[in-house]
């Protein structure tokens, strides 16, 4: 009775924004993903570029001149983004910091949100910061202060446009870096990441490809984010958009780069510590993906520590299951 009240719950939650999630025109888009290339119109075009791409680790590297200029008032950080794009306001990164209490001042946590985040999440900020640790909760792109004006969601973060949402995701992954290299200026020695959701992708991305990262904690998440927008129920209105275009296998190929299972290897280093944190009654992230990811995590070398939870994707934020979620990362974070 009761989980049937919480899938109910949570199908009120996914249909609150299906009035502004319009199916719309499919668009390639490649000189935005791959500036280095002229522009494709054929999708396997696309697909041959991406998959050149996915091998080339340079593609998730911060500009070797990028600005560095860093600007801290109180508890909001802003710098510009590693990437500039035609809307003014996404080119600055905004993150705002809750200063760890107590001794444990060399520890930081990032936060990436979920997709089409209204707001930060001031509690997870206060619990971890009880910890001794420091947490950063940067704005992705598109959301928050980076939004597009008159925009009704972030649609220009993850959308039917597939070069536009692979440059948002890389734009994301930079900024995220970025911030990392600051909390390395500043003192902080041990880095940890926490995604959800579309923020899990970025954050599993910024672990395997900086080394600076000890922990991840990936919440929601799953290796393939073609297969999550094909099967999921917060994204039917993109498969809408793209099936009588492109099919999930092309769609795979073309997001290739940012599909998390392309950086296994990555992922499985030994000095990354993976908290993974899955809802058995999702039906955004459906559950069969995400132990898709789980296995190939295992396969590869990793023993990622993995809570299953008896919940949907937006009931995690109740509790239970949300304070099952924070012990395990606090447990993550404090081992040493």
């Amino acid at each position: 009775m009761y989980h049937d009240w919480l899938d109910r719950w949570d199908e009120r939650r996914a249909a609150g924004s299906d009035a502004v999630k319009v199916p719309s025109d499919m668009a390639l888009n490649s000189i935005i993903a791959f500036p280095q290339s002229k522009e494709v119109e054929s999708i396997d075009r696309f697909c041959d570029l991406a998959d050149l791409t996915r091998s080339d680790p340079s593609y998730f590297d911060l500009p070797h001149k990028d600005d560095l200029a860093f600007d801290r008032v109180g508890q909001w950080l802003k710098f510009p983004s590693s990437l500039s794009t035609a809307t003014e306001t996404n080119n600055t990164v905004w993150s705002k910091i809750t200063q760890g209490q107590g001794q444990g001042q060399g520890q930081a946590l990032i936060v990436f949100h979920h997709w089409n985040a209204t707001k930060r999440n001031a509690k997870l900020a206060a619990f971890f910061a009880k910890q001794g640790i420091t947490v950063v909760e940067i704005a992705m792109p598109y959301h928050l202060e980076r939004s597009r004006e008159g925009a009704s969601h972030a649609s220009d973060m993850l959308s039917p446009n597939v070069g536009q949402t692979l440059n948002s995701v890389r734009q994301a992954v930079l900024d995220g870096r970025k911030l990392v290299k600051w909390l390395n200026a500043e003192g902080y020695d041990e880095i940890g990441v926490l995604g959800m959701s579309l923020g899990s992708w970025v954050a599993g991305l910024v672990a395997a490809h900086d080394t600076a990262i000890s922990k991840a904690a990936l919440f929601l998440t799953a290796g393939s984010l073609a297969d999550m927008v094909w099967t999921g129920r917060a994204t039917r209105h993109i498969r809408a958009s793209l099936e009588t275009k492109i099919d999930v296998v092309d769609l795979r190929r073309a997001w290739g780069p940012i599909n998390l299972e392309s950086h296994i290897t990555n992922l499985a280093r030994p000095d990354l510590a993976i908290q993974i944190v899955l809802g058995k009654r999702d039906t955004v992230v459906l559950p069969d993906l995400s132990q898709q990811f789980v296995d190939a995590l295992t396969v590869a070398g990793a023993k990622p520590n993995v809570l299953e939870l008896n919940c949907g994707h937006y009931s995690l934020a109740l509790p239970p299951y949300i304070i099952r979620a924070g012990m395990s990362v606090r447990k993550l974070l404090k081992h040493r």
